[in-house]
């Protein structure tokens, strides 16, 4: 698990410590405000990680991040940093015949090393990364271990689909004492727990596929490979998960050979009636899964032809919503990176699933280290499968559960399908009293760091129009923000109202209204509100775009405010904040 004992760098206190730890940032590329097309947000991040006390997230162990911000760590350091040469290394040899491109390639390659490490800043996931492009980029091999991922691919699939498996699979074996003790329903409760299990051990079955040629294992020799010992505090939970009806889980594959298994289980979970989203990488990183593989790897296609894959890499909430709403089980996307994990480097369809699914089940030690080993904690449960070694070799399977913080608030669709039918019944109710059903749109978030300011105009301003207007059920939506709500969770519910047909009067803010909601609060209008009007924020750019729609259901439907002309002003927003992306930018 996390290191217990680690202690957060608070900023401010010594200058030289928090130079050293924005260079750490800036020397691995991942801090977002100086990478902002390349770094995800704090707020997507926060899809994912919860931050606490200011901290900012490092994609790395805490062992890694202590010897780094120590200074005095060389020794582990390098050997990590030789450990990621050395298998760069191993590629050139593996892969270029030359000699002179042989020795060309590791003079280059040594060279951005030794200036890679120089400063001991750069963790070591991101050296293999830098490096191995240099590798791609110069010798233009997409996808090195092509043919041996496709191959163990192959044995792997022949494995699970051989008759010699399938029957060692469903062989009772001796797996039920006293089955007298079972009723119906705990008895395919058991079968199920039992299945799961035995297609888990299949992972420590690696040596097989890896082979250059398999040897078809017997039945025997199966069944003592389905009585792998299994460690960690990570079965328990897995096991309660198959048992919630319609889980949605995050399953984020490892490496070739064993993802045929992860699809096994993959299928069998859907099986259940759950939702898996299959994760992999985004181009090839060594014998990791990507997106190339998927898509050119015979075996693979033939496993994923029913699968529903998710290519956009800004989905929006909405969108998701509904896509997770067919009648589809098994989903395929890509993390979006190009390297083992960063949640920093992560697509935003990759957070916001994250955020959205019950379970996140992470594979291999790579992912272990990032999730497990650190003392950050997640939005979401998360499971961590590793096959262990020992010196003679022999595998086990370990099996890792982290809860997430109990202090995340987590919005799931029905809640806020929930919250907006309790409006739109208040809409009907208003109605059945002969009132005219007013919806108010202004800015909320779009002025950053002025949300309360925002809040109290509108509220000042929905009062004065209630005191002219006795009969006027007025929609303000700025009273019905929760903390731990977002821009996604805020829209997703707007949306089910806005289209409701219910809505008499739709009013978006103009300059006017916001120069007489500071007169009746009796404050001058400041600098940074002169102008303003619904044009200036996403959200009510969004809602216009609704209200257009509306329109074609509900004609007698009356839009006031600033003209549609001047709405376009604003696009997307940031992932999870409340203005419009490129402001994040002024």
């Amino acid at each position: 698990m996390g290191n217990k004992d680690y202690t957060p760098i608070t900023i401010g206190k010594d200058p030289d410590q928090d130079a050293w730890l924005t260079a750490f940032f800036l020397e691995n590329h991942i801090d977002p405000f100086a990478y902002p097309y390349k770094v995800g947000t704090v707020e997507q991040t926060e899809f994912m990680v919860y931050l606490e006390n200011d901290e900012r997230y490092f994609p790395c162990s805490d062992n890694m991040f202590e010897a780094i911000m120590s200074r005095t760590a060389q020794q582990y350091l390098h050997k990590r940093y030789q450990y990621v040469y050395d298998k760069i290394m191993q590629m050139v040899n593996d892969f270029i015949e030359s000699a002179y491109d042989r020795r060309f390639l590791t003079a280059l390659i040594r060279i951005k090393y030794e200036h890679e490490i120089e400063t001991s800043l750069i963790i070591p996931s991101r050296l293999e990364k830098r490096l191995c492009k240099i590798f791609l980029s110069r010798t233009h091999i997409e996808n090195p271990y092509s043919q041996q991922k496709q191959h163990e691919n192959r044995q792997a699939q022949k494995l699970l689909d051989s008759d010699v498996f399938k029957k060692a699979l469903n062989h009772i074996d001796g797996a039920f004492q006293n089955i007298d003790g079972f009723s119906l329903d705990s008895l395919r409760k058991k079968i199920k727990e039992i299945e799961l299990q035995r297609l888990l051990t299949m992972l420590c079955a690696r040596d097989l596929w890896r082979s250059k040629k398999m040897k078809m294992p017997s039945s025997e020799q199966l069944k003592k490979t389905f009585k792998t010992r299994i460690s960690g505090n990570g079965l328990a939970p897995l096991i309660d998960m198959i048992h919630i009806p319609k889980s949605k889980i995050l399953w984020m594959t490892d490496e070739s050979g064993s993802v045929m298994v992860d699809i096994a289980i993959a299928k069998f979970l859907a099986d259940l009636g759950h939702i898996v989203v299959l994760a992999v990488k985004e181009t090839p990183v060594f014998k990791k899964v990507s997106l190339t593989d998927i898509r050119t790897d015979p075996v693979l296609i033939r496993e994923l032809e029913t699968s529903h894959f998710i290519y956009e890499k800004t989905i929006s909430k909405n969108r998701l919503v509904q896509r997770f709403k067919q009648d589809e089980d098994i989903y395929v996307i890509s993390d979006g990176t190009k390297e083992t994990l960063n949640l920093l480097l992560t697509s935003t369809t990759f957070a916001r699933i994250f955020k959205e699914v019950d379970y996140v089940v992470s594979r291999g030690h790579d992912q272990k280290r990032r999730l497990i080993h650190t003392h950050f904690q997640f939005t979401r449960d998360i499971i961590n499968i590793s096959v262990d070694q020992n010196d003679a070799g022999a595998g086990h399977l370990s099996i890792t559960f982290k809860p997430r913080h109990p202090d995340f608030i987590n919005f799931s669709h029905k809640d806020l399908e929930d919250r907006a039918n309790r409006i739109i019944y208040q809409m009907r109710a208003a109605k059945a009293k002969n009132m005219t059903v007013m919806f108010y749109s202004g800015i909320i978030g779009s002025i950053p760091g002025k949300i309360d300011v925002a809040k109290k105009l509108m509220t000042s301003f929905i009062d004065h129009l209630k005191t002219q207007y006795p009969d006027l059920f007025i929609i303000n939506p700025s009273t019905y923000y929760e903390p731990g709500m977002d821009a996604d969770d805020l829209m997703y519910m707007w949306e089910i109202v806005q289209t409701s047909n219910h809505i008499d009067i739709w009013r978006f803010q103009t300059t006017e209204d916001i120069t007489a909601s500071f007169a009746l609060m009796k404050q001058k209008v400041p600098p940074e509100w002169i102008g303003k009007d619904a044009t200036y924020s996403t959200g009510c750019t969004k809602e216009m775009r609704i209200a257009q729609k509306a329109l074609e259901t509900n004609p007698e439907m009356q839009i006031i405010g600033p003209s549609l002309d001047k709405f376009m002003r604003r696009d997307e927003y940031g992932v999870g904040s409340m203005y419009d992306q490129r402001l994040a930018e002024v």
